[in-house]
C-alpha cells in the first residue's frame, strides 16, 4: 500500500532532528527516514506514538494518496480542419441523432483556456476530412443531450448562444465557411448550417446554393439577419483603398479567405468583373479562416485589407467600405424541427431582446430574424 507522509515537514517545523523524533517514538532513525519517504507503512501503535510526539493527529501525518475521480472516455466523430489532433486538445461534444460529434474548442484569439467537454486522448489524423477520436470526458455525458450543433461563420452567433442558454439549451459552434457548413448538414453531422452565399445572377441570398444540395421539401430555411460584406481596412484607411480594384496595387497587401467562403466568392466575383487575374494580387493565396481572423490580420498590420463583414470591422475598431448587403440564413433538416432545442432556437430569433442586442452589438439588420424563407 502507498501512503503519503507529511512527517518531514512536521518534524522540520518543530525543529526536531530525525534522531530526536526516533527517540521519542521508540524507533530507529532509519525508520524515520523510511516513513518520511512513504516507503514504510506504520502500524497503528507507531502512528499514534508519532502523533503524540508531534502533538498532531495521525491524519496530519499520514494520508492515503488522493484518487483521481472516475472519468469516462468515448469515441466521437471529429469535425476539424485537416491536420492532426494531438493528446490534450480540448473538444466540445454534442449528440446529433445517434452520433456523438466532437468539435475543436480552441480559440487562438482568446486570453483564457477554452470551454471544453473533453480532451483528445491520442493523436488522430483528420487529413481525410472525417475521423474518430477517443475523448476523455470531463463531465456527465448526459449533459450533451440538450445541445445544438451549428456550423457557420457568423461572429455574432455568441449572442444567440447566450440567449439560448437562458432556455437551458447549449449551442455548440463549429466554425466553418458557408459551403462547408451546408456540406456538414448534408452529411447529418450538424443540426444547423449558417450560410451567406449570394447568387451573382439573381442577387438572391443562399437559396440557389442550398437547393443545389437539398430537395426543397426536405429542409427549412430561417433568416437570422441582413449584414453588409465589404472591405475592411485600418483606421483612417491609410492606403486609400476604395474598391477591389485597388487590391491590384503593388503597395496593397491582401489577406484572403479559403475557397468556399462567401467572402472569397464575393472577392472573386469582383475580380472577374474587373478583369483582374487573382494571382496578380499580393496576398491572394494567404488564407485565414473566418471573418474575425481576417479582420485581426488587418488590425495587427499583417495585411492592409480583407473582405469580411461590417461586424468584424466594428468589433475591432477598423474602417469598413460596404460592397453588398447579404442575408445570413440558418438551414436545418425538416425532421429537426421537432427537436425542443431547435424550437427554442427559432423562438429566440423572434424575441425583441435578441434582435436589439444583435443590432447594437454587431450592427446587423435583425428585422427578418425568425422569418421562414423555406
Amino acid at each position: 500500500m502507498e501512503i503519503q507522509s507529511n512527517l518531514f515537514q512536521l518534524r522540520e517545523t518543530r525543529q526536531l532532528s530525525a534522531a530526536r523524533l526516533a527517540a521519542l517514538a521508540g524507533i530507529s532513525r532509519q525508520t524515520v527516514y523510511a516513513l518520511e519517504a512513504g516507503v514504510y507503512v506504520p502500524n497503528t501503535a507507531l502512528a499514534l506514538r508519532l502523533a503524540a510526539a508531534l502533538s498532531v493527529s495521525v491524519e496530519d501525518i499520514f494520508q492515503l494518496p488522493s484518487r483521481r475521480p472516475e472519468t469516462h472516455s468515448c469515441h466521437a466523430e471529429v469535425l476539424s480542419p485537416e491536420g492532426e489532433l494531438r493528446p490534450g486538445q480540448p473538444m466540445r461534444l454534442c449528440r446529433v441523432g445517434e452520433r456523438l460529434i466532437a468539435v475543436s474548442s480552441s480559440d487562438l484569439g482568446s486570453w483564457s483556456l477554452p470551454v471544453a467537454d473533453g480532451v483528445v486522448m491520442e493523436s488522430v489524423s483528420t487529413n481525410m476530412g472525417a475521423a474518430k477520436a477517443r475523448v476523455r470526458v470531463l463531465e456527465d455525458p448526459d449533459a450533451f443531450e440538450n445541445r445544438l450543433l451549428i456550423a457557420g461563420c457568423d461572429p455574432a452567433v455568441t449572442v444567440l448562444a447566450r440567449h439560448l442558454q437562458r432556455e437551458k439549451v447549449t449551442l455548440v459552434m463549429e466554425h466553418q465557411n458557408s459551403s462547408k457548413s451546408l456540406e456538414l448538414l448534408k452529411r447529418g453531422a450538424v443540426h444547423i448550417a449558417g450560410t451567406h452565399i449570394r447568387d451573382q445572377e439573381s442577387g438572391e441570398s443562399n437559396l440557389a446554393a442550398i437547393e443545389s444540395l437539398f430537395r426543397r421539401a426536405s429542409i427549412a430555411v430561417v433568416s437570422l439577419a441582413y449584414w453588409e460584406s465589404g472591405i475592411v481596412v485600418a483606421p483612417g484607411n491609410p492606403k486609400g483603398i476604395r474598391s477591389p480594384e485597388d487590391f491590384s496595387r503593388k503597395d496593397v497587401q491582401l489577406v484572403n479567405r479559403e475557397p468556399g467562403a462567401g467572402a472569397r466568392m464575393l472577392l472573386d466575383t469582383h475580380l472577374r468583373r474587373l478583369g483582374i487575374p487573382p494571382q496578380t494580387l499580393s496576398g491572394y493565396n494567404r488564407i485565414t479562416y473566418g471573418h474575425l481572423p481576417a479582420a485581426r490580420a488587418v488590425q495587427s498590420g499583417q495585411a492592409d485589407c480583407c473582405i469580411a463583414t461590417s461586424a468584424a470591422a466594428r468589433v475591432l475598431g477598423l474602417d469598413f467600405i460596404p460592397l453588398v448587403t447579404e442575408r445570413y440564413d440558418l438551414v436545418t433538416r425538416k425532421r429537426n424541427l421537432e427537436l425542443p432545442q431547435v424550437q427554442a432556437l427559432f423562438e429566440t430569433l423572434g424575441r425583441a431582446a435578441f434582435r436589439h442586442e444583435l443590432e447594437d452589438l454587431a450592427g446587423y439588420d435583425a428585422k427578418p430574424a425568425g422569418d421562414r424563407i423555406v
